[in-house]
């Protein structure tokens, strides 16, 4: 990020200058080394100018790009704090069991990715020996986001330390057994090892900088001391061109996250071909971070090639490297020492010379092999400038090679991506490069072996002993054995039990109300973490802001425009909501951090983040899953919900799938309730189950979805009797009979049931009132306040059934001996209310907001889409009329007197 005390060229242009004279000679001066040394030795002087004075304080302007060699010269590097012999032993066995792994696995067709640890081991290893902190000194140590096709490496290494056995190995995605090792980190199919999924790819960067953030919010709110965690994000330079990579860089620099490292893995290749074939990645990711305000580290060149830059006394070597494109690099890889005398050295006289005092063998190793990111002295280097740093999250720009150690058929190739084996001549070639002592004789019937020392051979020892003197074992996760959170006072839910009299309230206003009486709770209230995406206002939820506060590591350095008003606009370096401005994505990122805290932190927080309904599972899904990956816990709340609330916005603020979508994730229980003690009641349940004492069964590794309402109707009192809560949260209960409506159908009259949720269960009511004044028909109405929670029970039922248990659905349950048929309404796609079709045992119909929405009233987008009150009773008399319990002119006259 920019320093914006900086003075820009523009500002430049406009100040008079106070000695011509003096800016003359500076010119003259810069000129005259132009003329006599070049332009090159002009712009190596500049720079180093450029440097002096940011190292004086003097601001101006940061170069974005460097020259394309280590940022850390070698005299520069700092001893490394081990046995570097004995980090390689271990680190040449973690290469042979990760590629042997994946390669028995071939012979299941199961895949698997070999190069892509081949080419990061080292940045790995120097991680794990000397910086990764684990969790059994203070419960949090780092967070490591693990690159997902590295996640072989990570299970060789958990091999190598007795955490996992061959039988776990022989299972690499074979899972359905039980002993299985999922392909990627997984925390939900591997709790005990994974903390964060990191594919879908983008994700893992995104969540690293707020996870980063997010621990900087539970210090500075006094929750816990977590200023020791770093957090460490292991990406691929492909992964980056994913907009959630670099979505939140700013934020992180802004708020000078120095307790965030990404280290890049810049093999050069993604998965089809290079990153940037006629370009250069590395650059272009420098300026990139160096532009949002990063500090940057580049770790390219290997040992070998300190005698190259000894000899480049003109600087032609270090602009050829500049110049030549990616691709071109990986060409160099694969080609033989008299190609690269030609392609490289060739390009210029200085560098021909040069050549002529280098051997093939010496050309070969810096070209073939040595790269920054293959050097434990050199990534050592690297990651101990990186945490020492201060002020500014960093990122290292490690270069190396796909594939590398693995032979010449898989270095730098294409296709080395989807190459899931090797030969087991190709092995013993692996074997005798990184002098690991296995015989021909234990690659028994063609099968290569794994290799491991012994328990007590001196690897596995130092190897543990690092570990223990970083504070356990990495990556771990752990569910801490936490107390169950004391529930709310019962009046705080109870409260809504009455209704709201004559007053008219949107649900989404009554859910505010719960959430303002639940953070005054003394025991929990501080647990609770509002996030909002820059609709605060929208939601009704200013008047959380003067008495939670906003966060904000600086605090509030102005004054308020609106200081003298009671509503506020308040920053804290201690506020509670976290108001993200305009991104999704990020908020989504901020609620995974915190719905997970129990078990990175051991401090279980209540997360909330309320949007705009249409703006999250269609915008963020791909997060929602990550989010239920990792097992996260706490609401998401989907305000200005349904098809036809808010259409003065049109057609992309209308709101008609998300249920929808919200069902296909299985972390997900979907509601969408009518009122406001529906919503108090699945809010207390969600706490009991996620936070406090879950029933036996019942997973508490779920989030709630609920849907709000931006429509103010009036809210009735909770109906007398008993099973109601348990409707509520099951996702079905009778609301009223045309009878206790205070409604006279004539005797022996036609009945139906009319199932509404949400807002539609407004316009049912109305229907129910149609129907028993005009048309002589009895209405029962229930109100479905989950319609996805009814199918996963049926469901289960229904696989009890298959394992010859008897079980009969809950909503089978529930609508047993009603008299008639069931036509359910809703404000969304009639794919909502069809998901209960199959286990109704009445004739069922639903009416549904379908297609595109569209700007007009609400009236005349009911209508529209055929919801609206007279057309359910049109729908009615229809379903009625085809089992011959009404005329069937009666549906003719209803059309026309309703002008449908």
């Amino acid at each position: 990020m920019t320093d914006p005390t900086a003075i820009q060229p523009s500002e430049l242009d406009q100040l008079p200058d106070r000695d011509p004279e003096e800016t003359a000679e500076w010119q003259a001066s810069l000129d005259a080394v132009t003329k006599a040394a070049g332009p090159h030795r002009a712009a190596y002087l500049m720079r180093r100018t450029l440097e002096r004075a940011e190292g004086n304080g003097i601001a101006l302007p940061k170069l974005l790009e460097t020259d394309y060699v280590n940022t850390i010269p070698t005299a520069a590097e700092p001893v490394v704090d081990g046995d570097e012999e004995m980090e390689r032993k271990i680190t040449a066995w973690n290469r042979w069991n990760a590629a042997a792994m994946v390669t028995r696995g071939s012979k299941y067709g199961v895949g698997g990715h070999i190069a892509t640890f081949a080419s990061a081991a080292w940045l790995y290893e120097t991680g794990f020996n000397h910086f990764f902190r684990g969790k059994e000194a203070d419960g949090s140590g780092d967070q490591l986001y693990i690159q997902g096709h590295a996640s072989p490496g990570i299970y060789a290494r958990a091999f190598l330390d007795g955490r996992l056995s061959e039988q776990h190995l022989d299972h690499f995605r074979q899972e359905s057994g039980g002993n299985g090792l999922p392909s990627y980190p997984h925390p939900r199919r591997l709790p005990w090892l994974w903390e964060f999924p990191t594919v879908s790819m983008g994700l893992g960067p995104l969540s690293a900088i707020y996870q980063a953030r997010f621990n900087r919010y539970l210090t500075n709110r006094g929750i816990k001391d977590v200023s020791q965690s770093h957090v460490w994000a292991f990406l691929g330079d492909g992964e980056m061109d994913e907009p959630e990579s670099t979505a939140a860089l700013a934020l992180a620099s802004r708020e000078g996250l120095d307790n965030l490292t990404f280290v890049i893995n810049c093999n050069l290749q993604r998965l089809d071909g290079p990153v940037r074939a006629n370009f250069k990645i590395v650059q272009e990711l420098e300026a990139q971070f160096r532009g949002a305000g990063w500090n940057v580290i580049k770790s390219l060149w290997g040992s070998a090639w300190d005698e190259l830059f000894q000899l480049d006394t003109t600087g032609a070597l270090v602009r050829r490297l500049r110049q030549v494109p990616d691709a071109q690099v990986q060409t160099y890889q694969t080609r033989d020492a008299a190609y690269i005398r030609q392609d490289f050295f060739g390009a210029d006289p200085a560098l021909v010379e040069m050549a002529k005092l280098l051997s093939d063998d010496k050309i070969l190793e810096c070209f073939h092999l040595s790269r920054g990111g293959h050097e434990s002295r050199k990534v050592y280097a690297a990651y101990k400038a990186a945490v020492e740093h201060k002020g500014a999250p960093t990122v290292i720009l490690a270069q190396t090679v796909k594939g590398f150690t693995l032979g010449q058929g898989f270095a730098s190739k294409n296709a080395n991506h989807q190459m899931k084996k090797l030969t087991v001549d190709e092995f013993k070639q692996m074997r005798d490069l990184l002098e690991l002592p296995i015989s021909d004789s234990q690659f028994a019937d063609g099968v290569v072996p794994y290799g491991h020392p012994g328990a007590d051979a001196p690897e596995v020892r130092y190897l543990q002993e690092r570990r223990a003197a970083l504070g356990g074992p990495a990556p771990a996760r752990r569910t801490h054995a936490l107390a169950p959170l004391p529930a709310p006072a019962d009046k705080t839910f109870a409260s809504f039990d009455k209704g709201s009299g004559s007053q008219n309230v949107a649900t989404t206003m009554a859910f505010v109300r719960l959430v303002k009486d639940l953070v005054r709770d003394k025991q929990t209230g501080r647990r609770w973490v509002p996030i909002v995406p820059d609709e605060a206002r929208t939601f009704g939820m200013e008047s959380l802001f003067p008495s939670l506060g906003i966060y904000s590591p600086k605090g509030q350095t102005y004054e308020p425009v609106d200081r003298d008003q009671l509503m506020y606009y308040k920053e804290a370096k201690d506020g509670q909501i976290l108001n993200e401005g305009i991104t999704e994505a990020g908020s989504m990122a901020d609620f995974i951090a915190a719905s997970t805290a129990y078990a990175t932190h051991g401090e279980a927080m209540i997360p909330f983040y309320i949007f705009y309904s249409m703006f999250g599972w269609q915008r963020t899904a791909d997060q929602m899953w990550q989010l239920g990956d990792q097992l996260g816990r706490g609401f998401l709340v989907g305000a200005t919900a349904g098809r036809t609330t808010l259409t003065g916005e049109g057609l992309q603020h209308a709101d008609g799938h998300s249920p929808v979508i919200a069902a296909t994730n299985p972390a997900a229980l979907s509601y969408d309730p009518a009122f406001a003690y529906e919503i108090a009641t699945i809010v207390k349940d969600g706490l009991r189950r996620m936070y406090g004492e879950a029933a036996p069964g019942e997973d508490p590794n779920v989030f709630y979805y609920l849907t709000v309402y931006n429509e103010p109707m009036p809210q009735p009192a909770k109906p007398a009797g008993l099973g109601i809560d348990q409707g509520i949260v099951k996702g079905l209960y009778r609301f009223n009979t045309a009878e206790s409506a205070g409604l006279s159908p004539v005797a022996n009259a036609a009945r139906i049931q009319l199932i509404g949720s949400g807002t539609a269960i407004h316009w049912t009511l109305a229907a129910q009132k149609l129907l028993a004044e005009e048309w002589g028909v009895a209405a029962d109405v229930w109100s479905a306040t989950s319609w996805t929670e009814l199918r996963r029970d049926a469901l289960e039922a229904d696989a009890a059934l298959l394992r010859g248990e008897e079980r009969v659905p809950f909503v089978r349950q529930a609508l047993h001996g009603a008299e008639g048929p069931v036509l359910a309404v809703s404000d969304y796609m009639r794919q909502v209310p069809d998901q209960i079709a199959q286990w109704v045992e009445q004739d069922y119909s639903s009416l549904g907001a379908d297609g595109f929405g569209l700007s007009d009233t609400r009236e005349a987008a009911r209508r529209h889409f055929g919801v609206d009150a007279q057309s359910i009773v049109v729908a009615a008399l229809a379903q009625l009329a085809r089992r011959g319990e009404v005329q069937a002119s009666a549906v003719k006259e209803a059309r026309e007197r309703y002008g449908l």
